[in-house]
């Protein structure tokens, strides 16, 4: 999947996300792995918080609510630290450290997920 950021023009944020939708999915999380390349990305949804308990490096974050606009970003949220709760937030966008800022993806943006029909074939 690839998150696009409409208030920017189109812009790709990362064009390689996995939707963690399942209870399982989002209890594994990113947990396990040592690193994240620039274009990958996972949506945890529902999501209104998250913790890096576990991980070993840091994450962006951003909590866009059900329309895709960006509630809350968190740069470079480091392991074992928890973010702050977003309430209205319908999930969690976790990222490279430093993409949200290399993209310009700041709170009041709006993004947008779209299949990638390249892989689909």
């Amino acid at each position: 999947m690839i998150v696009i950021n409409t208030s920017k023009g189109n812009r790709v944020i990362a064009d390689k996300v996995r939707w963690a939708g399942t209870s399982a999915e989002r209890r594994k999380g990113l947990l396990g792995r040592t690193e994240m390349s620039a274009n990958e990305g996972m949506y945890i949804t529902p999501c209104e918080w998250i913790h890096t308990f576990g991980m070993k490096f840091p994450i962006d974050v951003a909590f866009p609510d059900k329309h895709g606009r960006i509630l809350h970003v968190h740069h470079a949220l480091k392991p074992r630290r928890l973010s702050r709760p977003v309430l209205r937030a319908d999930g969690a966008l976790e990222l490279a450290a430093g993409r949200l800022r290399e993209t310009e993806t700041e709170v009041g943006d709006y993004i947008a997920f779209q299949i990638d029909s390249r892989r689909s074939q």
